[in-house]
């Protein structure tokens, strides 16, 4: 009986699938978002591609997915309407924050609106000691009346945090039951079920981002659910988180906030991957979709990864270097730099007469102006077909480009007023949302102390190849890989994914002072918890990977870094601990004191060892070549220096010997652009080379 594994990802602009069958061959499509109805598209994606591959419906063992339903809530600001309860004298806790700016010296800044309204945020009488002590219970009374008036205000979804609680869960976990029973229409969270650790900013930020996000990503996970079923998918339903790894979608519907940059980190987790099968340990990751554009680090073949992430405007990143500039979200994330500088974006002129691309996106609908579906001002895709850079139609051939309209939208909005012809204004398209998306490379290794010229550019996404050889260039990097389906590449990374599980608990202590036998009892316990979790998932024992990190920190500072726990606590492992700590903290700040080191919460990653996951050497065929494939050519605007030139177009699939640029590659998911001076070929995974001559 054939088997089939599915990975989804949903773009602003287009929704990929990737099928994976038991005998290795991968089958790919893209069909339009349907942002009204994110699950529509998928359904459709489903059908389609299941008839592509000859496979039933019944076939399908597990569809795996990266949603943008959570990071489009917060972007758009639609979450539920929020309350939150805390203990009396925390009210303000979200509005006092960290503290501090973003950038010091930006008269400009606006701190970001809390998620709850003040007068939503109510207080109780409750009281929990620093040491664990409950000092006053819960009381009932002060949260039936807080209940009731969240329900005459209409109050959709609420979250509870307690002061201390991390220390002793008794009173949360009181009120979270009370509240659940007295209340079941309004969703809750509480932020022992999210996030029991010390510090009640970083704590009530998080819970409350849950309890925005939760009612919206609930309901379109059960409409997905119910879809797949409708169509005949009876398979689990598993769904990418923001470190890459994969969680059933109950678990995603608890607690959403593991899953805001759903997706986009699966792409990393493939690039890892694809990385290993190629012998290539150094890579920046690139990915531009129709909406944003992103960027990550893998170092010595290791992802880069965070335990808290700011969702924000702008370069959303979770480097240690920015802080307070978004919505505190602390959860393992893989530490990616995003932009919001897509295919997509919106170029306009501001009132200075200067030439801006983004953030506004045209998105699915109404779309770029080339896509005749009701876009009437111009993006970069626009720029990019008057070009030539882009076939005359997309996708496989379901879009068509109406590259017309496009040139008269640049000329009339943007060529006109800049007294520039439209070639001119469509190539100052390309080098703005080109800045714009090095910028966000720069986050990444600049920022970080790290010379991207050492790295290789990894490049994916519906855009990203269209983009990566002109970047490349402009960071002086000297090569470019992009995968074998580089415009579903996200969604074939979620194939090389692994089902996750996270646990934390407070272990406050000295080093010096570090009872050996406690860790080693708080770590049997959360392996037992981590197992029975997973055993849920279908995971036996043999089949689990543990991962325990120590949070570690000088004396006296504020922020830990996680050191991984040696395998045996024996003797020797405070002083493994301690040199741990020691080497992390002066890789990271380029030095280390000699004060007292302290330990400050146990970290466990569980992750399932699934039977069948993508291996990048055993692909067979990722594309399909039609018989009446040609070779052929068109005339390309590279830049004005060259102005228009004969071009070689070649399908991808056919590209068998080193070639030198210019040359386009087209398939039905993306299009690679090798501009003059670069030099061209494949590997032995599939993968196209770039390199300059």
């Amino acid at each position: 009986m054939a088997s089939a594994r599915i990975g989804v990802d949903i773009g602003g602009t287009f929704t990929d699938l990737v099928l994976l069958d038991d005998k290795g061959q991968v089958t790919f499509t893209k069909v339009s978002s349907t942002p009204a109805a994110p699950e529509e598209a998928v359904l459709i994606g489903v059908e389609r591609i299941l008839k592509q591959a000859g496979l039933r419906t019944d076939d399908v063992t597990e569809i795996l997915h990266g949603t943008t339903v959570g990071s489009n809530t917060m972007l758009q600001k639609v979450g539920a309407k929020c309350g939150l309860i805390t203990t009396k004298g925390f009210r303000d806790v979200l509005e006092i924050g960290r503290v501090r700016t973003p950038t010091m010296f930006d008269l400009t800044w606006d701190k970001p609106v809390p998620l709850v309204e003040r007068r939503y945020r109510l207080e109780i009488d409750e009281r929990t000691l620093a040491s664990g002590v409950i000092e006053r219970p819960t009381p009932i009374d002060e949260l039936a009346k807080a209940g009731e008036f969240f329900r005459s205000e209409g109050v959709e979804s609420v979250a509870i945090c307690f002061i201390n609680s991390y220390k002793n869960k008794r009173n949360e976990a009181v009120a979270l039951s009370a509240f659940q029973e007295s209340f079941p229409e309004i969703s809750v969270t509480a932020s022992i079920s999210v996030l029991p650790e010390l510090r009640e900013y970083e704590r009530t930020s998080t819970t409350v981002v849950n309890a925005y996000v939760l009612p919206a990503l609930r309901t379109y996970l059960q409409r997905l659910e119910s879809g797949l079923k409708r169509i005949g998918v009876n398979a689990p339903l598993l769904v990418s988180n923001s470190n890459g790894g994969l969680s059933n979608a109950r678990v995603a519907q608890d607690t959403p906030v593991f899953f805001i940059s759903s997706g986009r980190s699966a792409g990393v987790v493939g690039a890892g991957r694809l990385g290993e099968a190629r012998e290539d340990r150094d890579l920046v990751v690139f990915d531009m979709g129709g909406t944003t554009a992103s960027a990550s680090l893998i170092h010595d073949g290791q992802l880069a990864r965070t335990n808290e992430y700011e969702f924000r405007a702008g370069i959303s990143t979770p480097s240690r270097f920015i802080k307070a500039g978004g919505y505190m979200m602390r959860v393992p994330t893989i530490d990616v730099a995003e932009v919001g500088s897509g295919a997509g974006s919106i170029a306009w002129i501001d009132a200075g007469g200067l030439l801006n691309v983004g953030p506004v996106s045209a998105g699915a609908f109404p779309g770029p102006v080339c896509y005749g579906i009701g876009g009437e001002r111009p993006t970069v895709t626009d720029a990019n077909a008057v070009l030539g850079f882009l076939p005359q139609k997309l996708a496989g051939g379901t879009m068509e480009l109406h590259i017309t309209a496009a040139r008269e939208a640049i000329g009339s909005l943007l060529a006109e007023p800049l007294d520039i012809s439209i070639e001119e204004a469509a190539v100052g398209i390309r080098e703005v949302v080109n800045v714009n998306m090095a910028r966000t490379i720069k986050a990444v290794t600049v920022e970080r102390g790290v010379d991207p010229r050492d790295f290789t550019l990894m490049a994916f996404g519906g855009s990203g190849p269209v983009h990566a050889c002109d970047l490349a260039r402009t960071l002086e990097m000297k090569r470019v890989v992009f995968p074998a389906a580089p415009g579903v590449f996200t969604a074939m990374g979620m194939l090389a994914g692994a089902v996750e599980r996270y646990f934390v608990r407070p272990f406050h202590s000295l080093l010096n002072d570090l009872e050996l036998g406690e860790l080693e009892q708080s770590v049997a316990q959360m392996r037992d918890e981590a197992a029975k979790a997973l055993a849920n998932e279908g995971y036996s024992a043999d089949r689990i990977q543990y991962l325990f990190e120590l949070d570690m920190r000088f004396s006296g500072q504020d922020y830990e870094i996680p050191v991984q726990v040696p395998a045996s606590l024996g003797e020797d492992a405070r002083e493994q601990l301690h040199k741990g700590f020691r080497d992390a903290y002066t890789a990271m700040y380029g030095y280390a004191s000699n004060d007292a080191i302290e330990c400050a919460n146990v970290r466990l990653l569980a992750r399932g060892i699934a039977t069948k996951t993508l291996d990048f050497r055993d692909i067979q065929s990722t594309s399909n070549v039609s018989a009446d494939a040609k070779r052929l050519s068109r005339k390309v605007y590279f830049n004005r220096e060259s102005g228009w030139v004969d071009t070689p177009i070649i399908p991808r699939a056919l590209l068998d010997k080193e070639i030198l640029g210019p040359v386009i590659l087209e398939s039905s998911d993306t299009t690679i652009v090798i501009p003059p001076g670069w030099r061209v070929s494949t590997d032995k995974v599939g993968s196209v080379i770039a390199s300059l001559a």
